[in-house]
């Protein structure tokens, strides 16, 4: 299709320094969890995205010196020359589709407590390292010495991104992952020096180091600011007048300014928590202050909102972190007439959980996602069936829907049984939870490109036992039937299931999502799970009048989203709504009328009154179906089957991301060569240097 002439601004070349960017997509910098452990598998997710249609592919931030390292964060590293050739790879890659190169380079001083290196931490005052962990060590003011050191690091870190061929070259003073931005804020620089004190003092170091930079490279490389425009921590912290005066003041010296936020927890927030464009407010204004270009951030999946931000004069391009990898080729769909086809970012967060945990990003849409060069998996593409097996897939949850969308894809003639009359399976029943809304996406997407296969039949209201499946002939099945959450208290804390009374009152999230709600006015919510689950519960039952208190054995609400960076968030507003939070205390027995619960450091136990209890506990998987297939294997040849596998939560019970993730594998490995006892992936191996 044609593109739609509304949108033709988004495909207007723009000016960067010495530069041009062929359109206004810009992929900002962001973390990915593989960085300089997995740079192969890095590199081809960059690659992709460039192919995908993005003007401006960057890299995560790059640690130029030894002395501030991020431990145990797994971003890029440029130390010395040896770490160059990593660096020319992702230029070469990235020119080759047409795209720009930038790189953020990054001294994150107080931020890193350099657990590798062990050399002492810099910053520009005597504080503790302000890191996502409360680390025992403290970071030593800078001297006069130290700036003067800092600035040469950071030219040689700009000179060598020059040689490998990048074209933009950040200096980065954001996400309070950076000394510049310690330096501008009064939060953490206590200076009575030129680098203290007056506004003018606190951005000296980073108008120097601008200024350094583009000394060094600026004749064929565009130098970027990355800057904090609030840290949302009062007058303590750079607020957005101030930082509109230090746009005003050195406006002209970079030529691109990069628009976020002074923490990531702010900048990255959740569909749960902020509406797409939801920066917008923080960066209205700022290029009336400045002739350069400017770029921000707003979690855009829209079109119409993109065009928006262009016309009305908020930004020059369109940022993107979350939804470049929930779609890297949304630039082309847009380009191509294919709205429809854009997968759009949910804002779960799950690819922030990669990188706080040290391991590779995941997706929740796009399930290819850290696995384009470990398993060569495409976020659009696939490799044509390679026989004539008709499957069948028995349920249309986000693993059995994946499943169908990639093997319709592949050309495989596909029936997809549905118990229920509804697509989606948990997504269709959590995104009606508050603030979910948003990861109805992934059954929409799916659902979607399903309805354009007529390779792939879907039938509704078709609850399958293993008598049906071996009638219907089909010579590859797929159970993904989802799971079901527990009542008997089984989860982290309790492995066997707790004493309940047997005229107790005991709810489920299946129940509260079915419609079913407690008896009477007091609620006891009892989250062994840790997730999202717990609190949106809390939230729902306390939003419908309900007197909720909310019990844990974790010392916080919804402890695991730490890692999608919502905790905090999700503790506040359960407290904002008057919801009771009980911490450190497991659920040990349940009665009519309450609960009892014991304390996970004591022992010591209590006795709650509660008119119902919710469990938010482990899960089972809805497996029968798979379990009596194989108990009929030896009939399975009659039937013309020639196998049968499961996936999903009907495998094991875990978040969206993994069910969706196993319906993508299973599309993958049909037909595919079995590979005995090999790894199922590549990975990249450490060369051993000499004795």
């Amino acid at each position: 299709m044609p593109r739609d002439p509304r949108y033709d601004i988004l495909f207007e070349p723009v000016k960067i320094g010495p530069l041009t960017a062929k359109n206004r997509f810009y992929q900002v910098p962001h973390c990915n969890g593989q960085g300089y452990r997995d740079p192969s598998a890095m590199i081809k997710m960059r690659q992709n995205k460039a192919a995908g249609g993005w003007a401006v592919i960057c890299t995560e931030q790059v640690e130029i010196h030894h002395t501030s390292e991020i431990t145990p964060f797994i971003e890029l590293r440029m130390w010395d020359d040896r770490d160059l050739p990593i660096f020319e790879r992702i230029a070469r890659v990235v020119h080759d589709q047409g795209a720009l190169a930038g790189t953020e380079l990054a001294y994150s001083g107080m931020n890193g407590a350099n657990f590798t290196t062990r050399e002492t931490p810099l910053g520009p005052s005597h504080l503790p390292i302000a890191t996502f962990t409360y680390d025992p060590m403290q970071a030593r003011a800078m001297d006069q010495a130290d700036i003067r050191d800092l600035r040469r690091w950071h030219r040689n870190a700009a000179i060598r991104a020059k040689r490998a061929g990048f074209d933009i070259v950040y200096v980065y003073a954001a996400h309070g992952f950076s000394v510049f931005q310690h330096f501008l804020s009064r939060r953490y620089n206590h200076r009575s020096d030129e680098y203290g004190g007056s506004l003018e003092n606190r951005m000296r170091l980073l108008r120097e180091v601008t200024e350094d930079t583009k000394e060094a490279v600026g004749d064929t490389c565009a130098v970027a600011v990355r800057f904090a425009m609030e840290e949302l921590m009062g007058p303590d912290g750079i607020t957005k007048s101030e930082a509109e005066e230090v746009i005003g003041r050195m406006g002209e010296v970079p030529d691109l300014w990069d628009l976020t936020m002074g923490s990531w927890d702010i900048d990255s927030r959740t569909s749960r928590f902020v509406e797409e464009a939801g920066e917008e407010e923080y960066v209205r204004g700022v290029k009336a202050l400045t002739s350069k270009p400017v770029v921000g951030v707003g979690r855009f999946t829209s079109p119409d909102q993109m065009v928006r931000q262009i016309k009305q004069g908020l930004l020059d391009f369109i940022g993107a972190a979350r939804p470049s990898i929930a779609d890297p080729f949304l630039p082309k769909k847009i380009e191509e007439g294919r709205i429809e086809d854009i997968r759009e970012c949910i804002g779960c967060n799950i690819c922030v959980s990669g990188d706080m945990t040290m391991s590779p990003s995941r997706c929740t849409q796009n399930p290819a996602m850290g696995e384009e060069w470990r398993k060569g998996w495409h976020p659009e593409f696939i490799r044509a069936k390679e026989s004539e097996a008709r499957v069948l897939i028995v349920g249309a949850g986000p693993a059995g829907l994946e499943a169908a969308r990639a093997l319709g894809q592949r050309g495989y003639d596909v029936a997809l049984a549905e118990a229920t009359t509804e697509l989606g399976g948990r997504v269709a029943r959590e995104q009606k939870l508050p603030g979910l809304s948003a990861w109805g996406r992934v059954k929409d997407y799916r659902a979607l490109q399903l309805s354009k296969m007529a390779n792939v039949e879907i039938f509704y209201d078709s609850r399958l036992d293993a008598a049906q499946v071996l009638e219907f002939g089909f010579g590859q099945v797929l159970v993904a039937t989802g799971s079901t959450w527990r009542r008997d208290g089984v989860a982290h804390s309790h492995t066997l299931p707790m004493p309940i009374a047997a005229d107790a009152e005991i709810l489920t999230p299946d129940d509260l999502m079915a419609g079913k709600r407690p008896v009477g006015k007091t609620v006891t919510l009892y989250d062994d799970d840790h997730y999202y689950m717990g609190g949106v519960l809390a939230e729902l039952l306390q939003r419908e009048g309900f007197v909720v208190t909310l019990v844990t054995p974790a010392t916080e609400v919804s402890n695991w989203a730490r890692n999608t960076m919502e905790q905090f968030k999700i503790q506040a507003r359960l407290l904002e709504l008057g919801v009771e939070i009980v911490t450190g205390r497991a659920v040990s027995a349940v009665r009519k009328g309450g609960i009892e619960t014991a304390c996970v450091f004591t022992s010591r136990t209590d006795k709650r009154a509660a008119d119902s209890v919710v469990m938010v506990t482990a899960r089972l998987p809805n497996d029968r179906l798979y379990l009596d297939m194989k108990a009929r294997e030896k009939d399975w040849a009659d039937a013309g089957i020639i196998g049968v596998k499961c996936a999903g939560d009907a495998w094991a019970p875990s978040t969206i991301a993994g069910a969706v993730y196993g319906g993508r594998r299973y599309a993958e490995e049909m037909d595919a060569p079995p590979i005995g006892d090999a790894l199922p992936f590549r990975r990249e191996i450490t060369e051993l240097l000499p004795e």
